[in-house]
């Protein structure tokens, strides 16, 4: 049975046959806003576009790799310091399906919008944490959306297989102004990769305000 995990959750990567989970994907899910139109005869739905992406910090507590989409502005990250988005990590470990740019139109439809599949097994020696976070590209908030999930499973991005843990963010009054989220992170403690749900909503406009403060406050 799927872990449905709280904020501030950590748990360990281990299945219930206590086989270690090393190939699986990391998926987020979001639907769109809708709204009542003129007198409440019709529906009015606003697509989202929100944008998975994580950082790779390694045991000194550098962040050594990443992935954003290619669509950000170059220029836009340079004055962050940062490079060019890209869809998989160095060492081939993690792969990015790339941007999905409205999310769930008509309900939620049991697929996530994107997902980053993961090889713990190939990840280099020197990475000990990896972060995932959401940013809106658009205006909205968080409060607006209806919801929004992260997930691990196993099995590939268009089928699930088996679902290992799962992180839910709904819609509340503590998410106005909140365009970013830190959903959670993979850590390595001992060798052994576990994983923490994080859950906080920040108000950054940018990815790169939000990297920034992942690696200013989380490290």
């Amino acid at each position: 049975m799927a872990i449905n995990l709280t904020k501030g959750q950590k748990i360990d990567l281990r299945k219930s046959s206590g086989e270690t989970l090393t190939n699986f994907c990391v998926g987020v899910n979001w639907g769109a806003i809708e709204t009542k139109g003129f007198l409440g005869l019709s529906k009015n739905v606003t697509e989202v576009d929100l944008d998975l992406s994580c950082v790779l910090i390694d045991d000194q507590n550098k962040l050594c790799d990443h992935l954003y989409s290619p669509l950000y502005r170059v220029e836009v990250l340079q004055q962050f310091g940062l490079p060019k988005g890209k869809l998989v990590s160095v060492d081939g470990a993690l792969k990015h399906t790339g941007d999905d740019l409205a999310g769930d139109t008509g309900g939620d439809d049991g697929l996530d919008n994107e997902i980053i599949t993961v090889d713990l097994s190939k990840v280099d020696a020197k990475v000990n944490q990896i972060f995932f976070f959401l940013n809106n590209a658009g205006k909205e908030d968080f409060s607006q959306i209806p919801y929004a999930k992260i997930r691990m499973y196993e099995g590939t991005p268009t089928r699930v297989a088996s679902e290992f843990a799962s992180y839910n963010v709904s819609a509340e009054a503590q998410y106005v102004n909140k365009r970013s989220i830190i959903m959670g992170k993979l850590y390595k403690r001992n060798g052994e990769w576990k994983f923490s749900a994080i859950g906080d909503p920040t108000d950054d406009t940018f990815l790169g305000q939000t990297i920034h403060k992942i690696v200013q406050s989380y490290l």
